[in-house]
């Protein structure tokens, strides 16, 4: 579930959302997409004078990246960020690997779209439903965590260096996922979503 997944969870006509065709969509942010934009608008501007600061707009959160910025710049990127969230109150700062994450400030992150999506689905309470869940980022931590605690399914970390983790497993390289997804896919049978 990349950025904005968190924010846009679709699923099939289960739910009581808002619909559009066969599908259901679960937008708990959409009040904040004049103010998301203006902020985009004014992060963009600014991150012009920091040589390789890209500003992405999610829809529903912006990601101000820093990959391809000097380590010297960090830290002014970073003054430079809340200097323009301090005037807006409703939104919060989250830090992910050389990204900066500006979020609307409600109680809604890639835990609750798992929930969402897995009740959506009509997955929620069966015993026969095993989720799997792959992720790269401290954002991911909230959907692991849910499939802790629901005692049922994995989460999957994937990262170079070791870390504390609410996931039950981790891959070292984007490349690893492939094989055991693969002897998954044909010992069972998967829905996909």
């Amino acid at each position: 579930m990349p950025g904005a997944t968190a924010w846009t969870s679709r699923a099939p006509p289960k739910c009581l959302t808002t619909r559009q065709a066969d599908e259901v969509l679960c937008q708990p942010a959409t009040e904040f997409l004049p103010v998301i934009q203006e902020v985009h608008e004014k992060l963009t501007a600014k991150m012009e004078s920091i040589p390789g600061a890209m500003v992405e707009n999610n829809k529903f959160c912006l990601s101000v990246h820093f990959r391809c910025v000097e380590e010297a710049e960090w830290d002014a990127l970073g003054r430079d960020v809340k200097a323009v969230l301090d005037d807006y109150p409703k939104l919060c700062l989250t830090k992910g690997r050389k990204v900066l994450e500006v979020r609307p400030s409600i109680e809604w992150n890639k835990g609750h779209a798992l929930k969402f999506l897995l009740k959506s689905l009509g997955y929620a309470e069966r015993v026969d439903v095993f989720p799997i869940y792959i992720g790269d980022d401290r954002t991911d931590e909230d959907a692991f965590k849910v499939l802790q605690n629901m005692g049922q399914g994995i989460g999957i970390l994937v990262t170079k260096f070791p870390k504390e983790t609410s996931a039950s497993y981790s891959l070292r390289e984007p490349a690893e996922v492939y094989s055991p997804l693969y002897m998954c896919i044909h010992k069972y049978t998967f829905i996909y979503i």
